[in-house]
């Protein structure tokens, strides 16, 4: 199956053009296949994207960052944990960012993401991001007083500005050799309210649930609004968002996997040649060994 082709549908590539309300958090690309077929197909990503990922590391020239956002019980967790399952660790870091430290508010909204970006040759997993600034920060306006901004900093047009300031900030890493891809996991709103009944009904998801998810839910049509806003000023080539259904979290794990997959393809990685001088030292170290068995 061209799993690149399933994903393309989920790209938004006319961010202008961009509304939330068209596409459908239960949406799995026409595929009518059953659990072990998913798995099959997941699996099938996961291998591709471990031997890219291999490419990747002994290349030494590129790095990939992966960007996910989402409402809560959107699978975030599980979505990097299933499609990163295949990869080497040792060219993987994954960071979840919480509430900003008292540290991390007295600096720029990008310094404490920027301190965890990958480096060449590695897969840089973010777990939520500063695209926060855009979504929480902008539904709560108490926390962007907590950031203590200059007062005249702190205007209508704001949320322009900060649009701005990511577009170039993700410009500037492309060119330097990071490749990006953003994941926005669209849960509905019933699919929420079901996870949530679950993990208060399984005792072993108690430690899941928090009190403030409820209230958060409150607020779901400020967060679809600035999410909507956020993806259509920010989609651009060099960064795109995919909008993955989450309402089926077995599609939704194929759909992450095709994406970093088409990300990592586009870049043509190969394993280095070893030629001239290292060759030679390469054939010496051969022969070298070989007489041990002599």
């Amino acid at each position: 199956m061209d799993l690149a082709r399933l994903v393309n549908r989920f790209r938004i590539d006319k961010p202008e053009r961009f509304r939330l309300s068209k596409h459908d958090p239960g949406d799995t690309a026409d595929l009518d296949i059953d659990k072990k077929e998913a798995k099959d197909l997941l699996a099938e990503g996961t291998a591709r994207l471990s031997d890219l990922q291999e490419r990747l590391y002994a290349q030494d020239r590129w790095a990939m960052l992966a960007i996910f956002q989402a409402m809560d019980a959107a699978g975030k967790d599980s979505a990097i944990k299933h499609v990163m399952s295949g990869v080497n660790p040792q060219g993987c870091d994954v960071h979840s960012f919480k509430r900003p430290s008292d540290e991390e508010e007295d600096h720029d909204f990008l310094w404490r993401s920027s301190r965890r970006l990958p480096e060449r040759g590695r897969i840089g997993i973010f777990n939520r991001s500063y695209y926060e600034e855009v979504l929480v920060v902008r539904v709560h306006k108490e926390v962007l007083e907590r950031e203590k901004l200059p007062t005249s900093l702190v205007g209508k047009d704001i949320w322009r500005k900060r649009f701005k300031d990511i577009r170039a900030h993700e410009r500037y890493l492309a060119r330097n050799g990071l490749a990006i891809v953003k994941f926005f996991l669209h849960l509905s709103k019933d699919e929420q309210r079901r996870r949530f009944l679950e993990r208060l009904d399984t005792p072993s998801k108690n430690w899941k649930f928090s009190s403030a998810d409820v209230t958060e839910r409150k607020l779901w049509d400020q967060y679809m609004r600035a999410y909507e806003d956020m993806i259509r000023h920010t989609s651009r080539g060099e960064a795109p968002w995919y909008v993955v259904p989450a309402d089926n979290k077995w599609f939704t794990r194929i759909a992450v996997a095709a994406a970093m997959v088409a990300t990592l393809e586009r870049l043509d990685l190969k394993f280095p040649s070893v030629t001239g001088a290292a060759a030679a030292e390469l054939e010496k170290a051969r022969k070298m060994l070989l007489r041990e068995r002599n």
